[in-house]
């Protein structure tokens, strides 16, 4: 697939079956993900893959997320929480390892660096046949999560990329005209 290709068809893939992605699969993946624009090379990202039994580790802290916010909860919805990451093989978080008050990098370009990686892996995922949601939701904000997976307190959840096999068709992609969004100044 050609890289303008690749750009223009890009889409998520709701339905993800396994193998999970492997090794080389993977290396391609971060490998593009390093190519993330990054002023004054902060490289200001990291990743936790989740497969296996990591999937029911993320499950549980998902589980834990509700039973904070609802102590009353019932076991049908923390088991529908623990079976999320259950919808693909390979789930890669990322990252935004903020360094806080940097006199050159603000904040949002570190966030948006740390989003085009994981933009990187989503093209590079196509690009290889496989298939790839990227998910946030309250799972990506929650205090028990982020304390779960050892976030520092500057650093912000991007997302979580949902990574197999493609289980199901491409959704027809909506036609969009850019001059809808363009504004020149000539």
């Amino acid at each position: 697939m050609d890289a303008m290709t690749l750009l223009h068809e890009r889409s998520s893939m709701g339905k993800l079956a396994a193998p999970a992605p492997d090794r080389d699969q993977l290396d391609a993946l971060y490998r593009a993900a390093l190519r993330a624009p990054d002023h004054d090379a902060l490289t200001p990202w990291r990743f936790i893959e989740f497969s296996g039994e990591g999937l029911d580790r993320l499950g549980e802290l998902y589980a834990k997320a509700e039973q904070r916010l609802n102590p009353h909860i019932d076991d049908g919805h923390l088991d529908a929480a623990r079976k999320k990451p259950k919808r693909a093989p390979m789930i890669i978080a990322v990252i935004a390892k903020v360094t806080p008050d940097h006199p050159k990098v603000p904040r949002i370009e570190q966030l948006l660096s740390a989003g085009c990686a994981a933009h990187g892996i989503l093209l590079a995922a196509q690009a290889q046949g496989l298939g790839a949601m990227w998910r946030t939701g309250h799972y990506a904000f929650d205090p028990t999560v982020r304390e779960g997976l050892g976030l520092a307190e500057d650093d912000e959840l991007v997302g979580f990329l949902y990574l197999g096999q493609m289980g199901g068709r491409h959704k027809p992609l909506p036609e969009r005209d850019p001059s809808d969004f363009v504004e020149r100044w000539s």
